[in-house]
């Protein structure tokens, strides 16, 4: 049954916010990537101001397996002059539970949160920062079309996606 191999995008809430919690991270730096909380905040502050995109929870098998969220990119004073010539999205806050990674599932997730953010709220190119130590991620990003450009937030080198 291929529903047993698909995974499922769920709206970061309440609910399902402390399931998110207990996704087995500790392996990830949290200068690699921010925290649940960190992201639940940023997901509020978003819903308030009225910002475009969407904070999910990743769900495979019943289990919740990651979160990811990507949005409307606010202007931060680091980003590259690319991302002032027109509207980006940001990815930001995209982990797997550890027990989980190695399946394809972050593979699938990335590709299905763009495809639902997209057909929501409209194409834009995706910025995102990945740390310079974070070597797996990297590779991960490049698979996934996103280029680095010449900047840089803290440690985080600026990776960019160019609709296809």
């Amino acid at each position: 049954d291929m529903d047993d191999n698909s995974i499922r995008l769920e709206n970061l809430t309440e609910k399902n916010l402390d399931a998110a919690r207990a996704i087995q991270r500790e392996d990830v730096s949290e200068d690699f990537v921010d925290t649940v909380d960190t992201i639940w905040d940023i997901t509020q502050y978003g819903v308030e101001h009225g910002c475009l995109g969407r904070s999910y929870a990743i769900k495979y098998q019943g289990s919740y397996v990651g979160i990811i969220l990507l949005g409307e990119a606010l202007d931060w004073e680091t980003d590259p002059p690319q991302m002032r010539a027109e509207p980006f999205y940001r990815l930001m806050g995209f982990v797997i539970d550890r027990r989980f990674r190695g399946q394809g599932l972050g593979d699938r997730a990335l590709e299905q949160a763009i495809r639902e953010v997209y057909r929501e709220f409209g194409v834009r190119p995706i910025a995102l920062g990945c740390h310079k130590d974070n070597h797996s991620a990297a590779r991960f990003y490049l698979r996934h079309g996103f280029r680095p450009v010449d900047a840089m937030e803290g440690s985080d080198i600026y990776y960019l996606r160019y609709p296809q």
